[in-house]
């Protein structure tokens, strides 16, 4: 499992880009860079991270089901994901 601060760091990324998602809409659309960057940097939405809901890896997201391949492959191969199955041919 990912270490807790990074878990943390990255909803406390979360929550700034949400607070400042409007006053970024508006300066972009006025042209104005330099308003822009007088906001702090964890206010734009490419610093956040895509982060496992179950283990907190970062690596190997699978967006559709919000979790790393391994923790989507033990969930499936237990059968707790609801509408995968195990293929064999």
């Amino acid at each position: 499992m990912a270490k807790k601060s990074w878990i943390e760091r990255n909803k406390r990324k979360q929550r700034t880009v949400a607070k400042y998602a409007k006053l970024r809409a508006e300066l972009k659309k006025r042209g104005d860079y330099v308003g822009l960057s007088l906001l702090p940097r964890d206010a734009s939405p490419t610093r956040t991270v895509n982060r496992c809901e179950v283990t907190g890896r970062r690596r190997a997201y699978i967006g559709r089901f919000k979790m790393s391949r391994i923790a989507f492959r033990e969930l499936a191969s237990q059968g707790l994901i609801p509408g995968v199955t195990k293929s064999s041919w």
